[in-house]
Parts: C-alpha cells; structure tokens; sequence
C-alpha cells in the first residue's frame, strides 16, 4: 500500500541528490549535457525490444481518488481545491492533543459506490487503523488508514487497450483489484528554487489537503505493459467520474497512480524486484514512466547487475524522460499499524447496500457494449464513451431519431472540434446547440434534404444557438435558400449551363482527358452554390459529357 504524502510530493526523506537516470552498471548522471548517456540509452531501449521475448514486466498499480465530499473525512473543514494556503483547516485536521476524529458519512457512501462498480465485495464491517509517518506535511505524524479489515476486497475492471497501442483492434482485458479503502489526504509542500526538495532553497507547507477523503485501490499485479497500465489508469478514473465520486483531475492532485513495476524471465513463477514510480501527472506519461523503467530493469539484468535492481520510490523526470531514485522504500514494519483507538468499527448493512447498488448509474463499461450492439466501430465507442457528458449528448441526439453512425461522425468530428477549440463544456454545448437540432440537421441530410456540404454550413449556425430545440432547423434552410436541388430538369440546366460555357475543357474531356470530370464537377457545384445533390449531379453529368456530340 502506497503513500498517499510521498505521491503529493511530500516526501521529506527523498535523497538529495540530484535527479538520474541510472544505466547499466548503476551509474551515472543523466542530465541533457551528457547527450552520449542519452544516446546510449536509447541504444538500450531498443536492445530491451529485442529482449520481449525474453522477459516480461509484472506491473501493479496503487491509485489514490480523491472523494468529492463537501468536507474532509474526519472534521468539517472544507474539501475544496484552489483555496488560499491553510485556510482550510481545524485542531482536527491539525492533530492537535484532545482533539477526535468524527466520520464523514458520504465519505463511505461514495466510497461504496465506488467499491461496487469495481465489482468488489463491500464488507458490512471494516476498520480504521493508524499508519505512522514522520512527514512535514502530515500534522498527525500517521495517517488513519485502514489495514487488515478494508471496506472492499476482490473485484476486477475491464480495460480496452486502444487499437494505435495494439496494431489492430483494441485488446480488452480483466484486471484484478485487490482491495478499495478509505484513507486520509496528506497535506502538499511546495519548494522554493526547485520542483522537488532536492536542490530547493526552502519549502512551504499547506495543510488544505490534509484529511481530505482518499480512496486507495490496489489492483492486482495483471497489467505486462505500459499501454495496459495507462488503459486501467484511465478507466478507474472514468468510473468515478461517472458515478459522480470524484473529478479525477490529475494535475490538481484529485487522482494519484503509484506504479510498482518488476522483471522476470518469461516463464518464471517468482516476482522480481519491485519498483515503485510516482509523482506521474497523466496517463501518457504514465505509459513512458513505465516502458523506460522496464528498458531499465531489462538492461541491469542483461548486464549481470541484478543486484542493483533494489527495491525504491523512484520519480519520473518529464524532461529527461527517466526516472530517478527518490529514496528506499518503506516496509510493514515502518508503518508501525495498530487499529485507530478514536474511531470505532465502520458497520454497514444489507439494506444500505442495497440502495446505493440500486442508484447505481450505467458505467463505461456498459456505454462500451451498448454501443457496440449499434454497430459502431471500438475506436469510435472508446472515443464517444470517454467522458460521461458526451455520453448524455450523444444519447440525446440518438433518441432524437438520428442513425448512430453520421451521429457518430459530427459528434466526433465538427463538434468536438468545435468544443475543444472553444473550451466549451457538453452541458453548455446543449444549450447553445439542443442535441434535437443536431439530430434533425443529421436528419436533412439523410433524407436528401441538405447536402453533407451544406450540413458544414448550416452546423455555425446551430453553434450560435440559431435552430432552436431542433425543430426551426427545417425552416432555417429553407429560409436561407439551402435546400439541396434534387430536380434533374434543374439540374441538367445547371449542366448544359455549364457545358456551353466551358466548350474547350468538353471537348478536351471527350477526347480522352477523364481527370476533367472533376472540373466540371466543380464548376457545377460553385453554379448550383452547393445544393446540387452529388449523386443525382454525377449521374445527369456523367450522361451529358459522355453522349455523342451533335452533328
């Protein structure tokens, strides 16, 4: 079980040495001025390619999700992101003597709900027990934690590993979760002169974050590869933001990974030496973290330098893309754990149970195999079913009557562009384009109506909130003149139009210059102003270029 302080960064005994990468036999600073170390690494990564067939990693991931409770687990001090440096605390929160803690009770009621959706047996009794450590941003000098009896063990999550990390179809999998228990935050150091306390000139404390809620899940050690490693890290975030237990947000601190990584010869039973990574701020660093650090172990162990694989807390350096020993890593016995003497034994029941599984919302998971059954592809169901809002909106817009796929197409494509170039959340999406407008564009272009051209024009206008909740979307094309021509009288004017105006690119055409069709394709389109319907303009025009000229 990790350490909530140390992956916040609070880490006082961290080496004060200065951050590296080692190689080979141990050694050696790997700092952007020794490019021949980097360059001799990347020799090794490449080597460790090679060496796939030969080992494999074994990988756990311990991950720390702040609970969205108004105030923290054990006082009623704010749990609140951004405030001002120690604003937000109490003699309780503090440890100050005399003081006792009293349980936030939607502490445990999202943490069941989390320990359900991990599929995860909820234990109807569990307790609290003291952690010690001798951390500055840790007032208490331990952390209530809990040990023996944790409030969820076994469960499992299925991850999708994406087809760009697998060559081909996304590869699911079924990763063990171990336990889920409840914990308290530690507080944050910040350090002046450096990013961490190696080389800093002084370090402040705030203590905001201490005693904010955590749920600590510990999965199983099934994940081989960096890819697996940052899918599971993406999924428990996803099912907590779906269930509405946590933001999740990594760079403010509301989701933590510890990664403990070994090495092994293919076929061996045994673990290697375990190593543990932290203070890693996405997924995607998460995935280089954990590759690197195989690479790593690999080569130490091609070398004949097992010895020097020991067990640690190592941090990963984002701009030399390495890791680098932070300090040797605590045991059981360092953690000194006795059962917390102020609170008593956290007892549920059946019926409680019960009701939160009954409010249980639809999870990832489930969005993944509905959207399968609509016939869309894994690439486009991982995409859509990523944040839980564009799940609601793209819902919407289905049960307004639009086919899944050209749904699909404009929610993936023009609008979620348009959202991330203008920082617009779903909700406020919604309300500025109802998902019934959307849905009745979608509709006009598939029953001829408008063009897929015309659509692109008409979606500014939706954006702006024009179209009203979907009905007014007819009238507006219609208004504007954009209903698409269809009428092959017309058509064949527009043609024969653009024939006789352009009598030295026909005749070149009819005598042996097919790429021209093109031109007049174009030609007819900019006469028609876009509305011509591509099939039946292809079809009148096609006729016209290839009939026999008049005698």
């Amino acid at each position: 079980m990790g350490s909530a302080a140390a992956a916040a960064g609070g880490g006082v005994a961290a080496s004060r040495q200065q951050p590296h990468c080692t190689f080979a036999a141990g050694g050696g600073m790997c700092r952007q001025r020794h490019r021949p170390h980097h360059r001799r690494w990347q020799q090794q990564q490449q080597q460790a390619v090679r060496y796939k067939a030969a080992y494999e990693a074994v990988i756990g991931i311990e991950t720390h999700v702040q609970l969205g409770t108004k105030t923290k687990a054990f006082c009623s001090c704010a749990s609140e992101f951004g405030a001002e440096p120690n604003s937000n605390v109490c003699p309780v929160c503090l440890g100050h003597p005399g003081t006792l803690p009293v349980l936030n009770g939607d502490m445990v009621h999202k943490a069941v709900l989390a320990g359900l959706a991990l599929n995860a047996r909820v234990s109807l009794e569990s307790k609290f027990d003291r952690k010690q450590y001798f951390y500055p941003d840790l007032p208490k000098g331990y952390q209530i934690s809990q040990y023996d009896v944790p409030l969820c063990e076994g469960g499992w999550v299925e991850v999708v590993v994406p087809p760009e990390q697998t060559g081909g179809q996304g590869v699911v999998r079924r990763i063990g979760v171990t336990r889920a228990h409840l914990e308290e935050d530690a507080g944050k150091l910040v350090h002046g002169g450096a990013a961490s306390l190696s080389g800093s000139d002084y370090s402040l404390v705030d203590y905001n974050r201490a005693g904010v809620p955590l749920l600590e899940i510990v999965s199983e050690p099934d994940m081989r590869t960096g890819a697996e490693a940052a899918a599971y890290g993406a999924e428990i975030r996803r099912i907590m933001r779906f269930l509405g237990v946590s933001d999740g947000n990594m760079a403010e601190g509301s989701m933590r990974c510890d990664v403990n990584i070994s090495v092994r010869p293919r076929g061996q039973a045994a673990f290697g030496t375990k190593v543990e990574i932290k203070n890693m701020n996405s997924f995607n660093a998460m995935q280089r973290a954990i590759d690197f650090e195989i690479a790593r172990q690999v080569q130490l162990l091609e070398d004949g330098q097992a010895a020097a694989i020991v067990q640690e807390t190592r941090l990963w350096d984002e701009g030399q893309q390495c890791t680098y020993s932070m300090r040797k890593k605590e045991g059981l016995a360092d953690y000194r754990y006795f059962p917390e003497p102020d609170l008593p034994a956290l007892v549920l029941n059946q019926a409680y149970l019960d009701e939160i599984q009954a409010s249980m919302p639809e999870l990832p998971r489930q969005v993944r195999e509905r959207y399968l059954a609509l016939g869309l592809s894994q690439y486009d169901v991982l995409v859509l079913s990523d944040e839980r809002d564009v799940v609601a909106y793209f819902d919407a817009v289905l049960a307004a009557g639009a086919p899944p796929k050209p749904a699909t197409n404009w929610v993936m494509g023009d609008v979620m562009a348009y959202c991330k170039e203008a920082r617009l959340g779903w909700d406020a999406l919604a309300e500025r384009m109802a998902p019934t407008a959307l849905a009745e564009m979608i509709g006009l272009i598939e029953d001829g109506t408008i063009s897929g051209k015309i659509g692109k024009e008409v979606l500014p206008a939706l954006l702006a909130g024009e179209g009203g909740s979907g009905s007014g979307v007819r009238a507006m094309v219609e208004t504007r003149g954009l209903v698409q021509i269809s009428d092959p009288a017309a058509l064949a004017a527009i043609v024969d139009g653009v024939l006789s105006a352009n009598p030295k690119q026909l005749q070149q055409y009819r005598e042996g210059k097919p790429k021209l069709q093109g031109f007049f394709v174009g030609a007819v389109m900019k006469e028609s102003k876009g509305r011509a319907n591509p099939a039946e303009l292809n079809r009148i025009l096609m006729e016209q270029l290839n009939a026999s000229p008049p005698a």
